[in-house]
């Protein structure tokens, strides 16, 4: 068994299957799910595991060339985001839920804050 890292193994399995411009989608618990992609559904109750924990841990696993967030997305959640990336894409929310029917994955965590959602686009490590 692992001793590091992410331990889920559905997630790190994902994880492992994504490419350079694939897209992971990782949503609030509120979030509609679009049909299509590959979902790991982490929630196990509200706010558990936070937003926070599931972005912080894809960061540490993957390589992310930029994010796309909705406008309406404030505080703390926006802070976090916004503190990774030289830039970042703001879309309202009804666009952010067309574009993740683009996403290859969708990672749902138990954050019951509306609007803590975010489209991450993978990059390469080279």
């Amino acid at each position: 068994m692992k001793k590091s890292g992410i331990l889920n193994r559905h997630l790190a399995g994902a994880l492992a299957e994504l490419g350079h411009g694939d897209e992971v989608l990782v949503c609030d618990a509120g979030m509609p799910i679009p049909a299509g992609p590959r979902v790991v559904d982490l929630a196990f109750r509200a706010g558990v595991p936070s937003f926070a924990e599931v972005f912080a841990g894809l960061l540490d696993e993957l390589v992310i060339e930029g994010a796309t967030v909705a406008t309406e997305l404030r505080g703390p959640h926006l802070d976090l985001v916004e503190g990774q990336f030289t830039r970042v894409d703001l879309v309202p929310h009804e666009r952010l839920k067309e574009l993740s029917a683009g996403a290859r994955l969708v990672v749902r965590t138990g954050e019951a804050s509306p609007y803590a959602n975010v489209l991450l686009r993978c990059g390469v490590f080279f």
